[in-house]
């Protein structure tokens, strides 16, 4: 569901900011292409239908993003966690490594490896 509404989301920006650029807030743009009379929408009507096209879709945009927010997917599952979380999890603690002995340690019985004679 949240993909459903990021994509309409999307669809929504691009809808918002072609219908900004269209308008010009100095009687251009758009509007100032069907001043003719004999055209079916004249240029008030045209400067109408792009201002409640713009506050449509600003609103449906506040509503589109308040639902993906609530329909975030939540991560209540363990195998939902990323590779970077688990191998922090894992880790293992560089003072709990053993210690490798060098060399002969002292109290240790064996072969003993006898001296060369000169």
């Amino acid at each position: 569901m949240y993909i459903f509404f990021s994509v309409l989301i999307l669809v929504v920006c691009v809808l918002l900011g072609l219908i900004v650029l269209v308008q010009n807030s100095k009687g251009g743009g758009l509007a100032a292409n069907f001043s003719a009379s004999t055209q079916i929408m004249g240029v008030r009507k045209t400067n109408d239908f792009l201002e409640k096209a713009t506050w449509s879709l600003a609103i449906a945009l506040f509503v589109l993003c308040l639902a993906a927010s609530i329909s975030i997917p939540k991560g209540d599952n363990v195998s939902n966690r990323s590779a970077i979380e688990e191998q922090i999890q894992n880790a293992i603690d560089p003072s709990e490594i053993p210690q490798l002995p060098i060399g002969n340690p002292a109290g240790q019985t064996g072969g003993t490896a006898e001296t060369p004679k000169k």
